[in-house]
């Protein structure tokens, strides 16, 4: 018969280390430091709607890239807005309160911060610029970029039998026995 000692593995170093790797996984993408100065009651339709006079207020905002274009000075970024998920990520759904511009003052590589990559973007409210947008001129809040966080791409992997549906039929006929 074996004595037990107490010392099991939730008594042990692999406990605490656990632990700590799920608190790491659910914490949100933009520092607390960040998160601190956003003002909850701000929405994206509000500084949509009026961006002047939200001016120099922070904000967080996700969504998926639409258009990347560097320039001498940064990095500007269009941005279809979507509902923010779990950890401020952009919801995969047909919903959007509009467009946004990202600003950030470093180079951002156009070929990672590419059109469909999904980011959040924590900054400060500039106020509105006016741009073309197909036929009409569109007013797209500015934000200049404190944070910006771009989403891991999600590999998706098909059914095999969509792609190899021949493979199902010759494993049948093989191994039944009718």
């Amino acid at each position: 018969m074996m004595k037990k000692t107490g010392k099991g593995f939730g008594t042990s170093y692999g406990m605490p280390i656990i632990v700590l790797f799920f608190m790491a996984s659910c914490a949100p993408v933009i520092s607390k430091q960040v998160r601190d100065q956003v003002r909850p009651d701000i929405t994206f339709s509000a500084v949509l709607n009026d961006p002047e006079s939200h001016k120099g207020q922070i904000i967080v905002l996700s969504g998926v890239i639409l258009e990347t274009e560097n320039t001498k000075e940064g990095t500007l970024l269009q941005v279809l807005q979507r509902p923010a998920g779990f950890r401020g990520k952009p919801k995969n759904v047909d919903e959007t309160g509009g467009r946004f511009l990202a600003f950030d003052s470093r180079y951002l590589d156009v070929s990672v911060f590419s059109k469909g990559r999904s980011v959040t973007i924590a900054g400060e409210i500039q106020g509105k610029k006016v741009a073309p947008l197909g036929r009409i001129e569109y007013h797209y809040p500015l934000i200049s970029v404190r944070e910006i966080y771009l989403w891991p791409v999600e590999k998706t992997y098909p059914s095999r039998y969509y792609y190899y549906p021949h493979d199902y039929w010759w494993w049948r006929s093989r191994y039944s026995y009718y």
